[in-house]
């Protein structure tokens, strides 16, 4: 096991909650466990769109709070020795967003409230009782990853017609995306199109999962959100371009970073939204009292750019479908 990556991103102690007025005469601390790399850009968005979030909600960084940030660079077994070290600093919340971190959190004892920021299916990967009452101390946003595939294999049909197989680039150590390939595989199979399953194990193993997929020769390269995937979106979209693979997901910042075409949601909104939950909680509220939330729009982002540089002509109807057109 490597070392675990470890950042304060502002200095300070934990004091008793909930949360009053301004008063306090020490900001609490507030916990994350990241799934990505300290430094790496998209570990920049999350963390700018929990501050955002917490800045939009009242609570000011030094003032009310101090986020502390423990980053697993994709190796999730350290999950259970974060979250030990973020209670034993006093956390007195913890954000998480993918399914390993949260049940690491949700096993300490004794329990600290859990926030999700962005997890698929905490129902069926048995995380919370149900979204209207999660029970426990864990609450939240979920996402639609699952309920999305159909209609993006729908628009990589558009774009790229003779299509027959797709590489689904997945971490298996995350629950949830051997269930999105099972998903996958019915309506892809429906549309006579063949699922490449390829494993990401960790990140240093992504130029070597890369050579081994440009020998396979897919048509089409589907990027399963997960948070340490998304984390190295910038890599994968590049080797995607490198090695001429059109590539999409279900995670509008994918496109951001250069993949093809993105059809879903954007986790910086909900990371954003989470920051509601922290507040209310630090208020008094009982986590499993509160709702989990899933997002309410659904964006399509294509990358014009990627498209000319792979030689492919996106159709205007498509185009003119587009939420955001990156050129």
């Amino acid at each position: 096991m490597r070392r675990r990556e470890f950042i304060t991103l502002s200095g300070g102690t934990a004091v008793a909650w909930p949360l009053g007025t301004h008063a306090q005469a020490t900001p609490i601390r507030i916990g994350f466990l990241a799934s990505g790399a300290a430094g790496s850009s998209n570990s920049a968005v999350q963390i700018d769109a929990i501050k955002r979030g917490l800045r939009e909600n009242g609570l000011m960084e030094g003032r009310d709070y101090i986020l502390e940030a423990h980053f697993a660079a994709g190796d999730y077994r350290q999950f259970p020795e974060m979250a030990r070290k973020l209670a034993q600093a006093g956390a007195r919340v913890i954000l998480v967003n993918t399914i390993a971190s949260v049940r690491a959190a949700q096993n300490l004892t004794p329990p600290v409230p859990v926030v999700m920021l962005a997890v698929t299916d905490p129902v069926g990967t048995d995380l919370v009782a149900t979204l209207a009452r999660p029970g426990g101390h864990t609450t939240g946003m979920a996402t639609l990853t699952e309920d999305l595939t159909p209609k993006l294999l729908e628009f990589q049909r558009e774009v790229i017609p003779k299509a027959t197989t797709i590489a689904a680039l997945f971490n298996p150590a995350n629950p949830a995306n051997l269930a999105f390939l099972g998903n996958l595989r019915g309506v892809a199979g429906a549309m006579g199109m063949t699922v490449l399953p390829v494993e990401l194990k960790l990140p240093d193993e992504l130029d070597s999962v890369f050579s081994t997929l440009a020998a396979q020769r897919p048509d089409t390269l589907q990027l399963v959100a997960d948070s340490g995937n998304l984390d190295l979106s910038d890599r994968i979209a590049a080797l995607a371009l490198a090695h001429r693979l059109p590539s999409f997901c279900t995670v509008t910042d994918y496109a951001q970073f250069g993949g093809l075409m993105a059809y879903g949601i954007s986790p910086r909104t909900l990371f954003i939204r989470a920051a509601y939950y922290v507040k209310r909680i630090l208020e008094g509220a009982k986590p499993g009292d509160l709702p989990v939330e899933q997002p309410t729009k659904i964006e399509l982002v294509i990358n014009l750019k990627t498209a000319k540089a792979l030689g492919l002509s996106i159709p205007p109807a498509l185009l003119s479908r587009a939420d955001e057109v990156i050129e």
